[in-house]
């Protein structure tokens, strides 16, 4: 079984067959929102994390959202695998024996956000001399700004509907914020897409924007005035960037992305939208090489399937927290069969 997929855009694919797949290669790094189902490819990143990436002496910068912000908070650590695993004990051992309400929920978040950022809260991250950490959460606008639920899940149907005519609308409803620790150099300082700004990320409000950019709303409380932005409510940075379809090609190295599916629906409101999806036409992928789990992988999977939220309401505590470390043990086989690739060069010929 080929547990692994290399979806190389046309000049990342040029770059790789020429000069060979190292390191070097590459200095961005995408991590993707989607709740748990980074835990099906975990054992891919701790291997991107610990051995591959710090081969590289090249600047990095990183652009997470979510689920996927907290991955790349471990990355910019001393030791981002003993922060992955902190991580993923935390993630997983969350429980919830009854409806939890929003507070109980932030709290649990809060919690994970304390495991990742270890005994020094983060202050490694900030002074990471190569890789330049950003991560995104949103500002609501107008009805989403709102508390009350009924008001809120009104303006994300609203946002939804408008979506549907064209993506540019969400700039109505939600600002998109990065956080960043580099803005000179930085391919994230300036997206021009959709509207929104760059913040400087410091001690004062890393915590505070790593749980912004995992709080979804109705179901998690926004975080209010984050330290050196506009005041306001902050969500889920995945509601403008779930999976990402932004303009790279100004980029000094190509993009690495270790993601969950083969394609990407650009924000929270396309996950349904197959025609919304990045498409090689728009030339944003075009020097990125997407690292993804094979059909035949996924379905080797206890439940045939990457872990995602709706493990939390179709089973108990106990089946959910094994099926999800059963996942993250067998995703060591992508990196296992990618490090194989590297060394035999085999990666050449599966190149997609």
């Amino acid at each position: 079984m080929n547990s692994i997929r290399l979806l190389a855009g046309k000049r990342a694919r040029q770059v790789i067959l020429e000069r060979g797949l190292h390191a070097d290669l590459f200095t961005q790094l995408l991590a993707a929102s989607g709740g748990p189902k980074w835990l099906g490819i975990a054992g891919l990143d701790k291997y991107l994390f610990s051995e591959f990436l710090p081969q590289s002496s090249r600047p990095l910068y990183t652009l997470g959202a979510s689920s996927g912000a907290w991955r790349l908070a471990c990355l910019a650590q001393p030791d981002p695998l003993a922060a992955y695993q902190r991580l993923e004990q935390a993630y997983i051992a969350q429980r919830y024996d009854s409806r939890p309400d929003r507070g109980e929920v932030e709290r649990q978040v809060q919690g994970i956000i304390r495991h990742i950022l270890g005994e020094l809260g983060g202050a490694e991250i900030l002074a990471h001399p190569r890789v330049h950490s950003h991560f995104i959460a949103c500002r609501a606008r107008h009805l989403n700004r709102l508390l009350f639920k009924p008001v809120l899940a009104a303006g994300l149907g609203v946002a939804a509907f408008t979506n549907l005519l064209s993506r540019q609308t969400l700039g109505w409803h939600f600002e998109r914020l990065v956080f960043g620790t580099a803005r000179v150099g930085s391919p994230f300082a300036a997206l021009l897409d959709l509207p929104g700004d760059y913040i400087a990320l410091n001690d004062a409000n890393l915590a505070a924007v790593l749980q912004a950019s995992g709080s979804i709303p109705l179901l998690l409380p926004p975080v209010s005035n984050i330290t050196g932005a506009v005041p306001g409510h902050y969500y889920d940075g995945g509601i403008t960037d779930y999976h990402f379809d932004l303009d790279l090609s100004q980029a000094p190295g190509l993009t690495l992305y270790p993601h969950f599916y083969p394609y990407m629906a650009p924000g929270w409101f396309d996950k349904g939208l197959k025609y919304r999806r990045a498409s090689h036409l728009s030339g944003n992928y075009d020097n990125a090489l997407i690292l993804a789990p094979s059909d035949e992988f996924i379905a080797s999977l206890p439940y045939g399937k990457i872990p995602d939220r709706d493990d939390f309401k179709t089973l108990d505590t106990r089946s959910r927290q094994a099926y999800w470390r059963r996942s993250a043990q067998m995703s060591e086989r992508l990196a296992e069969d990618f490090h194989e690739l590297l060394s035999t060069g085999c990666y050449r010929g599966r190149l997609e």
